[in-house]
């Protein structure tokens, strides 16, 4: 089982960046984003199941899709801010509802470096 995260990138303050995550070796019901930066614990993002629920500093700015017949998901990070620097990593699990915190996802990528610059 993989996840592959790809996307990251340098951008500047105000863009948009689109990240990808594609898993392989199963399927899985629940997906995540997640975001580490210096010196921070790593925080969550974004979350899709059915529905879908994001961070109070992303919501009307990040929005999380997936393609079931692909088995990916994607963030899609508009107007991006200095504040959203940080590595992202996307997460997936097989249970059933949303994952809000890191304990309810079982698998993760390898992580993609975000910058923002001002």
């Amino acid at each position: 089982v993989q996840l592959q995260a790809s996307g990251g990138g340098l951008v500047q303050a105000g863009g948009s960046l689109r990240l990808s995550c594609a898993a392989s070796g199963r399927t899985f019901s629940r997906y995540g984003w997640f975001r580490q930066a210096p010196g921070k614990e790593r925080e969550f993002v974004a979350a899709i199941h059915q529905n879908t629920y994001y961070a109070d500093s992303v919501r009307g700015r990040f929005t999380i899709s997936r393609n079931n017949a692909l088995n990916t998901v994607v963030l899609q990070m508009n107007s991006l801010k200095p504040e959203d620097t940080a590595v992202y990593y996307c997460a997936a699990d097989g249970r059933l509802g949303l994952g809000l915190t890191r304990s309810d996802y079982g698998y993760w990528g390898q992580g993609t470096q975000v910058t923002v610059s001002s």
